[in-house]
């Protein structure tokens, strides 16, 4: 008789286990690869709504709406441009007509032009600087009036270690990825006052279809420098999304969390 009880109370726990984000609407920026793609699968999996954009992959795009609606959530993709002003503010205008709220923004559209600063060109630094800085600015400011309206939110956004501790030959990206991490810092104390969070995620060496596409032997001598001996995966980063963006992280604003496994130890 105790046996058959404790089965019972197993399943029932089971069935009837919460998930983290159930309810809320997300806006995932450049979701239809990589560590985006794996973000606004495992938010969905976790009950949200996921409003994502992408830049040209139609065909990439529809096939991760149509897995996560398969998920019994609201999902759909927009082609959209984080980098622009304007695309920004209609994005948000957009998500709230179709889906009534936006409880949280990932901004997690980048790009790297990478070369040693006394061959950068002007043109590489500023693009950079545009996708990936200027992107958050014009996120956050999109969604701001919702949140505030709300008094609630949640913001994360998509550093690197590279931000952290710079890297040589890459003086854009890593001044892009700094300046995420001041900016969070400030939006988390103009906003707090109204319950509205500002996080950063500092991912290390994330493993995706880009680095498949690199020679085995640079990938593994990264992978045996870091600590844990192997690279993250989009489900690492998007597991650190998870908490940032529940309720479980209410009382955390304005920090910035390394996932890399220990490189920065």
């Amino acid at each position: 008789m105790q046996l058959v009880f404790i089965i019972f109370d197993k399943q029932l726990i089971s069935t009837t286990k919460m998930k983290l984000l159930e309810g809320k609407t997300a806006i995932i920026t450049g979701a239809s690869r990589g560590i985006g793609r794996g973000i606004a699968q495992v938010f969905a999996q976790q009950g949200a709504h996921v409003a994502f954009t992408y830049s040209s992959s139609v065909e990439a795009a529809k096939e991760l709406e149509d897995e996560l609606k398969a998920l019994g959530v609201k999902a759909k993709g927009y082609k959209s441009n984080a980098a622009s002003f304007q695309e920004s503010q209609d994005l948000a205008e957009a998500v709230v007509g179709e889906f009534g709220s936006i409880d949280i923004l990932v901004n997690n559209a980048g790009i790297t032009k990478d070369n040693l600063l006394m061959r950068i060109s002007e043109e590489d630094f500023d693009k950079v600087i545009e996708v990936n800085l200027k992107s958050v600015f014009n996120m956050t400011k999109a969604v701001q009036r919702t949140m505030l309206k709300q008094r609630k939110g949640s913001i994360i956004n998509m550093s690197s270690v590279v931000g952290v501790k710079g890297n040589a030959g890459q003086t854009n990206y890593a001044a892009s990825k700094a300046g995420i991490i001041g900016f969070s810092k400030s939006v988390a104390l103009e906003l707090g006052s109204r319950n509205i969070r500002s996080n950063v995620i500092a991912p290390g060496f994330i493993e995706t279809e880009m680095t498949a596409k690199l020679d085995e032997d640079t990938v593994k001598g990264w992978r045996e420098a870091i600590p844990l001996k192997r690279g993250g995966t989009p489900e690492d980063i998007a597991n650190a999304c998870v908490f940032l963006a529940s309720d479980m992280s209410d009382y955390i604003t304005g920090q910035t969390l390394n996932v890399d496994g220990g490189m920065l130890t």
